[in-house]
């Protein structure tokens, strides 16, 4: 079953829902430059657990519209504000991959949590993405900015090289493709605002203290786009536990997706 939400004028996000009858909910969150598709591994079991499982199109990603601007942190929390409120979710599960994992931590932070009773943060891009003076784990901003410049000079070769690193463990070239050309569905200069989100003032150290559902970290050692030190979420975060992949990357929801779906079964219950 398939909406198209409008969370301002002539600006609707795509979204799915599978099993609606489901007893309780999984709202997915994808990262950058992805869509809700990514979770197929997680759309193939979930369901057939008796879970109704919602996945969104961050705008200017995969079905959503492409406006040419509002990108940042809180106006794409606000979109899921509307969409949680539009569906009538209540006792959710906000599960938030990369980006958009540091999506649902802004949420949470925005909202007090509104309509969520539990957070899973895979690989989840915060509190920062990048080096900071006062947090020095994470890329360096001069490694985004190489990403900014790709996606402005040779966006196909830029997503090429970061489908390189997505996956720690070997994968097929199909499967590359296929993460490939979900990214070549978002529009350009949506792909270039998130990314600029990483290197501007949009940390969520802030925002971190202010989670209190209980979560669950899931996050790959190998992770070569947001670096295993950036477990300090868990520091963070009351009443968190971290579930390390040791060989894992950053699409461990693929790459270690049996362990991954158990893991969420287990803590959303």
């Amino acid at each position: 079953m398939n909406y198209w939400i409008e969370v301002e004028p002539n600006v609707k996000i795509f979204v799915n829902v599978l099993n609606p009858e489901g007893r309780k909910t999984i709202l997915f969150l994808h990262g950058w430059p992805l869509s809700q598709k990514a979770f197929e591994y997680q759309y193939n079991i979930l369901p057939s657990m008796g879970y109704r499982c919602i996945g969104i199109d961050t705008r200017g990603f995969g079905n959503s519209d492409k406006p040419w601007e509002n990108y940042d942190y809180n106006r794409l929390a606000d979109d899921i504000k509307i969409v949680i409120d539009s569906l009538k979710l209540q006792d959710v599960t906000l599960v938030g991959h990369s980006t958009g994992g540091a999506i649902a931590v802004r949420y949470m932070s925005r909202y007090n949590g509104w309509g969520v009773s539990k957070l899973v943060l895979i690989a989840a891009a915060a509190p920062s993405l990048i080096q900071r003076p006062y947090f020095p784990y994470g890329l360096t901003k001069e490694a985004v900015i190489d990403i900014i410049n790709g996606t402005y000079k040779d966006r196909p070769k830029m997503l090429s090289d970061f489908c390189n690193i997505f996956l720690f463990k070997f994968s097929s070239i199909p499967l590359q493709n296929w993460f490939f050309q979900m990214g070549l569905e978002a529009a350009s200069w949506a792909t270039i605002a998130i990314a600029m989100n990483w290197i501007n003032d949009e940390g969520l150290f802030s925002d971190l203290g202010k989670i209190n559902v209980p979560t669950l970290i899931l996050h790959g050692v190998q992770d070569k786009v947001c670096l295993f030190p950036l477990i300090a979420q868990n520091q963070a975060i009351k009443n968190s536990k971290l579930v390390a992949f040791e060989l894992g990357g950053h699409g461990v929801f693929y790459e270690e997706f049996e362990k991954v779906n158990q893991e969420i079964i287990q803590f959303v219950g």
